[in-house]
């Protein structure tokens, strides 16, 4: 049994009807506004095929699994499960027959969902999964970096990383609108720091059912599986048929720059408020320094670079977002004119370095570039503090040229 799981295989079957709740600011946790706006996605699809999650419990993802557990849907189920393998079964299952369906999952409950996770891209089913980023084990350890998800890199699956609550209720409802376009037509991941957003309370500004109503179109499964159209899904196929269909996710993958653009601005029209894309950059025009994180590392990097811009230092930041499809000319043009770019990432891919860091350094490969470094920072949940911040930013400042990735420790 992994840490941090009930002594039973199942949640309670029994339902608690709630209200359905009104519009305005409220203090909740990140899994309160993961489940509440997931139930609202799905309720938003009453009137069309319904909705469907597979649900089973890790630390810290819980709390989400029991908020959707006590909803009661008008047209769908919460299926209790008896492993994340088969949560994900009963998403493909309800999404091959039409339904809006969605999860969430963590750490080695990600890992043990591997095949399916694979299977639903590679099947163009638009489920979406709220990953709450947990360490890998073992050794057990229930604190947050991103190696979970990011271990998912190469499966066919949008991904984002929130760095707020708010962020997270946002991103959650472009999720759905953005997997389920036809031009699209993939899984998308939603990804939040365990504990430090999963956890933790924040006031955000959560919509009402009518808004989510108008925001979301019927979910519509264009290759659902139909009764007057025998079909059969995942059959055997030669060599020159998979790479066809290779071809058409990495074609899905270049159009979803352009549909999120657009499902932004219907967002702004129908929520008053426009929520982040595939980046944001902040102070870049001038900076000869600029930093790239993600996640609450990225509220963190901001407070501290505003203070030093305060002291007359050109340096800006690039908070990430996207990270699949991985927005390579985006990077490339934000940082061709910095001399210096430092990367923080909350992961590592052993013999190599950081993730995002790769990543970047791939984009920037054939172009003249900044001096690129990369530092790891808060694996296992070390808190990365304004003065961890700091450091890295000093070490920066004093290299003339890039070296092997930086391990910085910090506390528990």
């Amino acid at each position: 049994m992994r840490i941090g799981m009930p002594a039973r295989r199942h949640l309670s079957v029994r339902v608690i009807k709630r209200k359905s709740p009104t519009m305005g600011k409220e203090l909740v946790t990140g899994n309160h506004a993961a489940g509440r706006t997931l139930a609202m996605a799905g309720e938003a699809n009453r009137k069309a095929r319904g909705c469907a999650c597979g649900a089973y419990p890790i630390t810290p993802q819980t709390e989400i699994i029991e908020y959707l557990r006590a909803c009661e849907l008008t047209k769908g189920r919460i299926v209790p499960v008896e492993s994340e393998h088969s949560a994900m079964a009963v998403c493909m299952g309800a999404s091959l027959a039409g339904a809006r369906s969605f999860t969430a999952s963590s750490s080695n409950g990600l890992s043990y969902m591997t095949e399916n996770v694979f299977a639903a891209g590679y099947y163009r089913l638009p489920i979406v999964m709220i990953a709450v980023n947990r360490t890998l084990g073992p050794p057990w350890n229930i604190w947050v970096d991103q190696g979970d998800s990011l271990a998912l890199r190469d499966a066919p699956w949008i991904q984002f990383y929130v760095e707020s609550h708010q962020d997270l209720v946002d991103t959650i409802l472009m999720a759905f609108r953005l997997a389920e376009d036809h031009r699209i037509l993939l899984p998308t991941m939603v990804a939040m720091d365990g504990f430090v957003t999963s956890h933790t309370q924040m006031v955000v500004d959560l919509p009402d059912q009518e808004q989510v109503d108008r925001y979301l179109p019927n979910c519509d499964v264009p290759h659902r599986l139909r009764s007057d159209h025998p079909t059969t899904v995942g059959g055997l196929t030669w060599p020159s048929e998979t790479e066809r269909h290779r071809k058409d996710l990495q074609r899905a993958m270049e159009r979803v720059p352009d549909v999120l653009d657009e499902a932004i601005d219907e967002f702004e029209n129908v929520f008053d408020r426009k929520p982040h894309g595939i980046l944001s950059a902040e102070h870049v025009e001038d900076a000869d320094t600029i930093f790239v994180a993600c996640n609450t590392m990225a509220r963190t990097l901001r407070g501290v670079i505003k203070k030093r811009r305060e002291s007359g230092e050109r340096i800006g930041m690039i908070k990430a977002k996207m990270f699949r499809p991985f927005p390579r000319k985006a990077y490339r043009d934000l940082l061709s004119r910095a001399k210096k770019v430092g990367v923080l990432d909350r992961n590592h891919s052993p013999g190599s370095g950081g993730i995002f860091w790769q990543e970047i350094a791939a984009s920037l490969q054939g172009h003249s570039g900044p001096l690129l470094q990369d530092y790891l920072v808060g694996l296992g949940g070390g808190d990365v503090t304004p003065e961890v911040i700091d450091e890295i930013i000093d070490d920066l400042a004093k290299r003339n040229q890039a070296g092997e990735p930086v391990w910085k420790e910090v506390a528990a």
